[in-house]
């Protein structure tokens, strides 16, 4: 099938929308024509030289890659280093590469549900919540246009809280209006106040769905002018942040946990604080450097922390309340892979994207 690289950058982030990406990232197409067709894909965690290769001899003309090749900003590309080396390299193969990096981090269904899922982790929530990214809207209606205006801005992706969808408020009052000379009014005639049953309707919304659910709201409503008022909430996104909090189905002890965690995250090693002497039941976990969120799993009263690259002083943080349980960073994320395979071939079952078979760990065990 023919696909262009606006249509796999598009898949992606409908999943892990880029709005999602924290200040300091650099996710999204770094380098590459969006409009180009693509011959095939090769998924990886970093970009690195060796994966550039691969790509080359496999006739991949797209990497899909966690981290971002390009972090800051690059003054001058003459190949001093692999970052500069990488971007010659892909511009002169017209190779593009995209990265989905903190937005992947910050989805439910992201980075920390695959760690989550090679655990066997139930009941989890997003361990630490955004805020500052959800918006309300309130509009006026026509009370007996009320249910076509809400279902078009449900459609659109208003009205979904947690686990709940399609969820409003709606008050009945009586708007006034006096359609001045040039108009087309809905109701009453031109030049007379006219007063009309209404309703207003309430929805909530993430941010970046704004364009659609107003676009949503004035196709479907029926006055010429439509009123409404949107403004942005500080509450908390329960669906997007960083790390998760689950529950193990059953408890264990705190060595066969740590045992569970290295072979299921597949690490060479796991750093890990003094035990307590208690059983493991409630976990919290974060892919990627995860230490700025150890004071929230404490708070919520997690059991264990497993994520990485903490630093030595960091673990005497623990604090004897948890367990940290440091897995090593590319460890903690390496199975991004399987979660970009999945998002692909779901949205294109007749694509078949390939794996690297590059181990891009720079870190080695002995």
């Amino acid at each position: 099938m023919k696909l262009s690289i606006k249509e796999v950058v598009q898949a992606i982030e409908q999943f892990a929308p880029l709005q999602y990406q924290e200040s300091y990232d650099n996710a999204g197409l770094i380098f590459g024509d969006p409009q180009t067709a693509v011959r095939n894909i090769l998924l990886t965690l970093d970009a690195t030289e060796a994966v550039l290769d691969e790509a080359i001899e496999k006739g991949c003309n797209l990497i899909v890659a966690h981290h971002p090749i390009v972090f800051g900003g690059l003054k001058k590309i003459n190949g001093k280093n692999y970052v500069e080396r990488v971007a010659i390299k892909a511009i002169k193969n017209d190779i593009a590469i995209y990265a989905a990096h903190t937005n992947l981090d910050n989805v439910r269904a992201g980075v920390s549900h695959m760690i989550a899922k090679q655990l066997g982790l139930v009941n989890t929530r997003v361990l630490a919540p955004k805020l500052n990214l959800l918006k309300k809207l309130y509009t006026f209606v026509p009370t007996a246009q009320l249910e076509v205006v809400r279902d078009a801005m449900f459609e659109a992706g208003a009205g979904s809280i947690g686990q709940y969808s399609e969820c409003s408020f709606s008050s009945e009052g009586a708007g006034t209006f006096k359609a001045g000379s040039g108009t087309r009014p809905f109701a009453g005639e031109i030049g007379s106040r006219h007063t009309e049953t209404e309703s207003k309707l309430e929805v909530i919304f993430p941010g970046h769905f704004q364009p659609a659910v107003v676009s949503a709201l004035l196709a479907a409503h029926p006055y010429e002018e439509v009123a409404y008022d949107i403004i942005s909430l500080d509450n908390a996104y329960p669906e997007v942040g960083f790390g998760l909090i689950g529950d193990l189905e059953v408890e264990m002890d705190e060595m066969s946990f740590l045992e569970h965690v290295k072979q299921q995250m597949k690490t060479g090693c796991v750093r890990y604080t003094p035990l307590r002497g208690k059983p493991v039941k409630r976990v919290a976990l974060c892919g990627g450097a995860g230490s700025f969120l150890l004071k929230t799993a404490k708070s919520a009263g997690a059991d264990a922390y497993v994520s990485a690259d903490f630093k030595y002083h960091e673990f005497f943080d623990a604090e004897n309340q948890l367990i940290i349980a440091d897995v090593g960073h590319f460890e903690s994320e390496q199975f991004v892979v399987e979660l970009f395979y999945r998002i692909l071939t779901e949205k294109f079952p007749n694509f078949a994207p390939l794996k690297s078979t590059i181990c891009t760990n720079p870190v080695n065990y002995l």
